[in-house]
């Protein structure tokens, strides 16, 4: 079994992405649960958090880790956290090819962690146990953290002692013993389709990056794409005489979205005058979408962009380019596009994930309850 399904199972990493019921986790030893905390539950809100997904690795667990050494005696060894943290992420970069913003969430995460136990002055292995780990997640819940924040933390740390394991830092897999929150589902909020069309409206021809402006809220619509996908497309990566373009996902993977005609003819608007413009501000840039200084629009750049044009249409709420994407598949599927079709084009690995979409459409579900249900 490769070793990023052996540190997280598939469901485990993918849950922690929504709601949850409880912060503190569930210790189980063998098949019996041995405690609870029932003070410690919160009704809290859960909002989602971009890079909570299943990890995607190509690398299976091999000898690299097989052969680390002798295992760590019952007395515990001297723990480098710090040491041991960049060794975790560095695997992963390398032997998983996990993304880097991936990477940087469970970096993040662990940080906590290790100050947390360098706070409790823990440093050796045998000190590391389950009630830690629960102190740990209750002083992020007092912090006010999110509980699919909390449960995050919970998969990174248990990811991070299954490593630990794995290379016989640890005598046991503690993180194992701790049991996934009880989680909800939540819907993705989507706008109407005459609310997406006065969003992309929003940019005026007469704003000096109207041109840019626009062909990126045509194509976030038009694709689907990820804001990371999207900051990182290349001039090379955009094919508008058959009006299709490539982008790279999670974990480096390929995959070709259409382009519909608003969005090919935004672009080539763009490109033709905007885009030289830009470009002649600093040496060549291969970037698809650049900034005033004729860098690459990063991807908080672009959050702003669409957030600001949100304000500017009168929408409420948060909308960003996530929006779009939600926006991107409730739409496909409230015009009667396959859920297989629509996964590919979003580029999720399990059809699962795409499967929430159809929850949106209240309209669509009764409809086909009414045409294909005997009893009506």
């Amino acid at each position: 079994m490769p070793f990023h399904r052996q540190v997280a199972s598939r469901g485990e990493y993918r849950r922690a992405a929504v709601g949850a019921v409880s912060v503190v986790p569930v210790v189980r030893t063998n098949m019996s649960v041995v405690t609870r905390d029932p003070n410690q539950d919160a009704d809290l809100n859960a909002s989602a958090a971009s890079a909570t997904r299943e990890p995607v690795g190509r690398v299976p667990f091999g000898s690299s880790l097989a052969a680390i050494g002798p295992a760590a005696s019952t007395e515990g060894v001297h723990a480098d956290w710090q040491r041991l943290g960049r060794q975790f992420i560095e695997y992963l970069q390398v032997e998983c090819g996990l993304a880097g913003n991936t990477t940087e969430a469970y970096w993040r995460d662990l940080r906590e962690f290790i100050t947390f136990l360098d706070d409790r002055d823990v440093c050796t292995s045998a000190q590391l146990n389950t009630q830690l780990i629960r102190a740990h997640l209750v002083r992020l819940s007092e912090r006010g953290l999110a509980l699919s924040s909390i449960a995050r933390h919970l998969v990174s740390i248990k990811m991070f002692l299954r490593y630990l394991f794995m290379t016989r830092v640890l005598t046991d897999d503690v993180g194992g013993l701790l049991e996934s929150p009880k989680k909800w589902q939540r819907l993705p909020n989507t706008l109407r389709p005459r609310q997406v069309e006065a969003l992309i409206a929003a940019p005026q021809p007469g704003e000096p990056f109207y041109a840019r402006d626009r062909a990126i809220l045509e194509t976030l619509y038009a694709t689907g794409m990820r804001v990371s996908e999207l900051a990182n497309l290349r001039i090379g990566d955009v094919n508008l005489d058959v009006g299709y373009l490539r982008c790279f996902g999670k974990a480096a993977k390929e995959r070709i979205i259409p382009l519909g005609s608003h969005a090919v003819q935004a672009l080539r608007e763009y490109l033709r005058a905007l885009r030289k413009v830009l470009a002649e501000t600093v040496r060549p840039a291969d970037a698809l979408f650049l900034s005033r200084t004729g860098r690459g629009l990063d991807r908080t750049n672009i959050w702003r962009l669409v957030n600001r044009y949100a304000a500017a249409a009168g929408l409420q709420g948060s909308i960003g380019p996530h929006t779009l994407r939600h926006c991107f598949a409730t739409h496909l599927l409230e015009g009667g596009a396959d859920l297989r079709v629509v996964q590919e084009l979003l580029g999720h690995a399990d059809v699962a994930t795409t499967q929430i979409y159809t929850h949106v459409d209240g309209t669509r579900l009764k409809a086909i309850h009414q045409r294909c249900h005997p009893r009506q």
